[in-house]
């Protein structure tokens, strides 16, 4: 009953009080208006370098396929879409829709969205610079999609999101495993998302409108397969982005908590959850904190190749609230080249107790290698032709 209750009352919000407040602008008489329809895409091929790997280091790295995605933008009658379809080679999860989504604008300042759309958490698009993302993407927190509605309202000093999602990505409907083949790491194996909330405020600073500071706030449940009852999470995030159009420099500052809660069976209480992305699960702590810090350069070029360069270091410090758990930490040191419609990242990235950046994959995020852990690192380039 309190579940139907929370469903009820948030739809009636979502889709009735607010576009009431909003007070649309858009003429209704749109009988002239004409189907608008924009389609776009990458091909990605990607080269790496692991220092743990000796067979890779033997044949000098390796370079292969990476990514084909195809965009489509469309609107008509007021009614717009957006969708972003990707394959992958089958060992990394196949083909997967990244976001799709129905969208209709009650103003300039104002719309909605209903479908698998970002989750409003923390600094977007992204909490990072390079190909990588941060610490925060590995744990759910950075450019996560999810099933739900998203409401929108941003009058230039002020922005405000609010957020019902119904699950995760869902593929296989009733009491089945979530599949780890997905964009987004989501919560998997025998617990499902369910029923989560968002609120996110921005408040952006200066003449420019330059300095953004944000706070965000996410709760909702989890849904045990086994016991069939469901457990609860929750996180927070205060984050501070600088991103002014008249300055070369990109500043992102974000601190932020999480606590998972899932309700296992009797006797099998676990300090760590299964999460999943890109076709593989790992564990996570259930609870923690995750500091970040950003900084790029941009230097803009005029040369018949080189339309830019952008210099970064993006760092992540994962603090594990458990006993018995070893930290991790990320940093990433590298340069964005653009060139026409071709974006080559060539990163750096060193893990200390990472799943992508080191040998441990399944417990790097929970107990790591019992105090034999290293620094490792990942030489990495990332040719992509955007269209």
């Amino acid at each position: 009953m309190k579940i139907l209750l929370l469903h009820v009352t948030t739809l009636f919000f979502l889709l009735v009080l607010i576009p009431s407040a909003c007070k649309a602008q858009y003429p209704e008489d749109k009988q002239d208006e004409k189907p608008v329809l924009k389609l776009g895409g990458a091909l990605r091929f990607n080269y790496n370098l692991s220092t743990w790997k000796e067979d890779q280091l033997e044949r000098g790295g390796d370079f292969g396929f990476d990514m084909f995605r195809i965009n489509a933008e469309a609107a008509y009658k007021g009614i717009k879409l957006n969708a972003e379809l990707r394959h992958y080679s089958q060992g990394f999860g196949g083909t997967m829709l990244k976001q799709g989504w129905f969208q209709y604008d009650f103003s300039d300042q104002s719309q909605i969205q209903l479908g698998l759309n970002q989750v409003p958490f923390g600094i977007q698009q992204y909490n990072s610079n390079n190909w990588f993302f941060n610490m925060t993407y590995y744990v759910g927190f950075e450019d996560d999609h999810d099933m739900g509605i998203k409401y929108i309202h941003d009058s230039g000093r002020w922005q405000w999101q609010a957020a019902y999602y119904k699950s995760a990505e869902e593929f296989v409907f009733g009491l089945t495993e979530p599949s780890p083949n997905r964009y987004s790491y989501d919560v998997t194996d025998r617990n499902k998302e369910n029923n989560q909330l968002d609120l996110k405020i921005v408040r952006r600073l200066g003449d420019s409108l330059g300095h953004e500071l944000g706070l965000s706030l996410q709760g909702g449940l989890l849904y045990n397969i086994d016991t069939e009852e469901n457990g609860n999470r929750y996180a927070g995030a205060m984050h501070y982005e600088f991103k002014a159009d008249h300055s070369h420099w990109n500043i992102k500052l974000q601190a932020m908590f999480y606590r998972f809660n899932p309700e296992y069976a009797f006797g099998s209480d676990l300090d760590y959850i299964e999460m999943g992305a890109y076709g593989s699960n790992y564990n996570v702590a259930n609870k923690g904190e995750i500091y970040t810090v950003g900084l790029a350069y941009h230097i803009p070029l005029e040369t018949r190749f080189l339309q830019g360069i952008d210099i970064y270091n993006n760092y992540g410090y994962y603090n594990k609230r458990l006993s018995g758990f070893e930290n991790a930490h990320m940093n990433v040191l590298g340069a964005l080249f653009t060139a026409g419609p071709m974006y080559v990242y060539t990163d750096a990235a060193f893990g200390y107790n990472h799943p992508w950046l080191g040998p441990e994959w399944t417990n790097a995020f929970t107990t790591g290698t019992a105090g034999e852990t290293d620094w490792h690192m990942r030489f990495n380039i990332n040719l992509g032709y955007y269209f």
